[in-house]
């Protein structure tokens, strides 16, 4: 990767998301716990939901990833209280499909992912950049199947 393709990837836009990820701390009380790895370069996730009449009404999450991951996160934490599992199921389609089949950007709420457009030519970030709407999915499902 040249010196001006990270220059293109980490734009000030993906630093100063990543430095300000909403509900950055655990929940005290959560329904469901959700902890994903990307094992090709160790950045992890871990979410809690709590559920109320199918949407998700408390949100926290602990972000160990690089920039692009802590992006994504980012993104996902300023838009994910009210969501259902489905509105979160489907932005994590659309993502993955921005970055690994040349998708459009997610729609509205999730438009915010077009900051990670970018990343597509890069498949090594496309795990770490997933994780955090792929715990929220998996975690949003489990508490609402605890709950049922």
């Amino acid at each position: 990767m040249a010196e001006t393709d990270l220059i293109k990837l980490y734009s000030a836009r993906i630093l100063a998301l990543a430095a300000d990820i909403p509900h950055s701390q655990r929940l005290d009380a959560p329904e469901a716990t959700v902890k994903k790895r990307s094992p090709l370069c160790g950045s992890t996730v871990t979410v809690d939901v709590v559920m109320k009449d199918g949407r998700v009404a408390a949100f926290g999450q602990d972000v160990k990833a690089c920039a692009l991951g802590q992006s994504a996160a980012s993104v996902l934490g300023a838009v994910v209280i009210g969501r259902s599992p489905e509105e979160l199921e489907k932005a994590q389609t659309e993502l993955r499909a921005m970055l690994k089949q040349g998708g459009p950007v997610p729609e509205a709420p999730f438009e915010g992912y077009e900051v990670l457009e970018p990343a597509r030519e890069y498949r090594n970030r496309h795990a770490s950049i997933l994780l955090a709407l792929e715990a929220t999915v998996e975690a949003a499902r489990e508490a609402l199947a605890v709950s049922a």
